[in-house]
């Protein structure tokens, strides 16, 4: 299957108890800069995600640049990035990109 409409793209950066004071100003940072949306910070699993995160919501444009700037600012948190398309399963499974260690996702949900 050809996919060829990204609708946009999440950037979801993982943390712990140790750590979700530094992913919530890294999420704050990022949100101000690039004008993305920031949702919940979530101190339990969501979804397919193997740790507690917030998720950054971009647009292709924003994305651009989003993503070099997570590279260097996200001072060892893990970063799973994926584009947004009608298919959330090829999204997770076959098109992330992860900043960091990549970790195995819970795709049952699919």
């Amino acid at each position: 299957m050809e996919i060829d409409v990204i609708r946009g793209y999440h950037a979801h950066v993982y943390f712990d108890a140790d750590s979700v004071e530094q992913a919530r100003a890294l999420c704050l940072c990022a949100a101000e800069k690039f004008d993305v949306v920031m949702g919940r910070v979530h101190e339990k699993n969501v979804g397919p995600h193997p740790r507690w995160s917030c998720q950054l919501g971009a647009s292709s444009a924003q994305f651009a640049m989003l993503l070099p700037w997570l590279a260097l600012n996200r001072d060892g948190l893990i970063v799973f990035s994926h584009p947004v398309t009608d298919d959330a399963l090829l999204d997770h499974r076959d098109h992330g990109i992860w900043l960091g260690a990549g970790l195995e996702l819970d795709l049952s949900i699919f």
